[in-house]
């Protein structure tokens, strides 16, 4: 992914310490938003494991260093996540983190929405079970 003909997304963040900070923000608001309870129970204690390979997917995934193609292959995304329930509730909250993080590292306007962009086209395709919602009739 590139920000322009000259430089990635993963220049444009700052590189490893840009994404790492990223990643970082985004688990620390998964750990302490209430809204965010039911996403953070799918993970385990200890978030080092998901902090880790976040990091590593979006090292590549951002145009840097493909660390997680590198140790795990293909990342697969959906068939990696198919044992854990990603409805449309657990989506929305998963995005909340993102966009939340994304806005008080990316300043550049135009670079913050298209990753939101890229990011809800990615979390939507996750999607594998509907919400226990009920309507209000």
């Amino acid at each position: 992914m590139t920000t322009s003909t000259t430089q990635t997304v993963y220049e444009a963040l700052g590189g490893e310490a840009g994404v790492r900070a990223l990643v970082l923000r985004f688990y620390t608001l998964m750990d302490e938003l209430p809204e965010s309870f039911a996403l953070r129970m799918m993970h385990p204690e200890s978030l080092s494991g998901s902090e880790t390979s976040l990091f590593e997917f979006l090292s590549g995934w951002f145009g840097g260093p493909d660390l997680y193609v590198a140790k795990k292959g293909h990342p697969r995304l959906r068939m990696r996540h198919a044992n854990y329930r990603v409805s449309p509730a657990m989506r929305d909250q998963w995005l909340s983190c993102m966009k939340q993080a994304l806005d008080a590292q990316v300043t550049n306007e135009d670079l913050r929405a298209r990753l939101i962009e890229k990011f809800s086209q990615m979390a939507n395709h996750l999607i594998n079970a509907e919400d226990n919602r009920t309507s209000a009739a």
